[in-house]
């Protein structure tokens, strides 16, 4: 099977990220300089989303703060600022084991929760030995003593998985939470390994942002029911955003702009450009409270729906 299989994602959303990548591979590589904003914003705002999902209270601005500057932020816990510092020293070891093309496998899984964990658990880094109940989750996690079996059999398939990486990479996050290998931090560490893959196949970091909390949760669920597919649609999703943040900063035709700046040159509203924007027909991106979009993506929104909108 060619590694640009998939059964599960949109044709429409697959379409429009390989051609994003073709344009983003064009540009490589990158200018030490922007590579080095792009690194910078993407520690921080993983490092941010990640742990926000997680239940942690530092806004971005305090978790900008922490990493930046090293301050304490007063009314904060000793543990949120600890997740904060060593979910962003996550980040910068799985950048350099990807450009390294390191194996996912047992050494790199223990040393990421190491990591993220350090300081914070006894057992940071090591497979847990009791079983436990996830709230929320339609089965429980595999009896402790299957943990290392389990984690065998997900290793190897992804090793000699063929399928589009999106959806080899959908897989692997599922089914890292789905076995639950260490007590806590399975999350932190997931989206972690979800952006090593991804990195590890040319592919920008992605961002699971704690505004799609409840969307990421649910999907998860439905995969846990045997159906991976509204899962990769949200992976593919964030992987076209993300792709869509690292083309804006060549500008041109890819900068981003608020679409209140953009309805003056067509023929439509801030607010139905918006309406698209959220069904997903104007590929857009939500920047704080506010919808970002390109000429070039007004210019093919124009193309594929113009004459139906008239």
């Amino acid at each position: 099977m060619a590694d640009t299989d998939t059964t599960l994602i949109q044709k429409e959303l697959l379409a429009r990220i390989d051609e994003k990548m073709k344009r983003f591979n064009a540009m490589r590589p990158l200018p030490a300089d922007a590579q080095g904003k792009l690194h910078e914003e993407m520690r921080l705002v993983h490092t941010y989303h990640s742990n926000a999902i997680e239940g942690n209270t530092l806004t971005l601005s305090e978790t900008k703060l922490v990493l930046e500057e090293g301050l304490t932020i007063g009314g904060k816990s000793v543990r949120e600022h600890l997740e904060a510092s060593n979910n962003a020293k996550a980040f910068d070891r799985i950048e350099e084991l990807a450009k390294k093309k390191k194996a996912i496998n047992h050494v790199t899984i223990q040393e990421i929760h190491e990591i993220v964990t350090r300081g914070i658990l006894e057992d940071a880094g090591r497979y847990r030995t009791k079983n436990v109940r996830i709230t929320g989750a339609i089965k429980a996690p595999p009896d402790w003593s299957k943990i290392l079996q389990s984690m065998d059999e997900l290793i190897e398939n992804i090793a000699e998985d063929e399928k589009h990486p999106i959806e080899t990479v959908s897989f692997l996050h599922h089914s890292f939470v789905e076995i639950h290998p260490f007590i806590d931090g399975n999350g932190r560490v997931a989206r972690l390994l979800t952006n090593l893959y991804l990195i590890s196949k040319s592919y920008p970091a992605i961002v699971l942002k704690k505004e799609d909390r409840q969307k990421y949760y649910r999907t998860l669920r439905t995969a846990d029911s045997g159906n991976l597919e509204p899962f990769a649609n949200f992976i593919a999703k964030a992987v076209d955003e993300s792709l869509t943040l690292y083309l804006s900063i060549f500008g041109g035709l890819d900068e981003l702009r608020p679409l209140k700046e953009l309805v003056g040159e067509i023929p439509y509203s801030q607010e139905y450009l918006s309406l698209r924007a959220r069904q997903g027909l104007l590929d857009a991106v939500k920047i704080g409270k506010t919808w970002h979009s390109s000429k070039r993506a007004i210019e093919q929104y124009m193309s594929e729906h113009g004459k139906k909108d008239i």
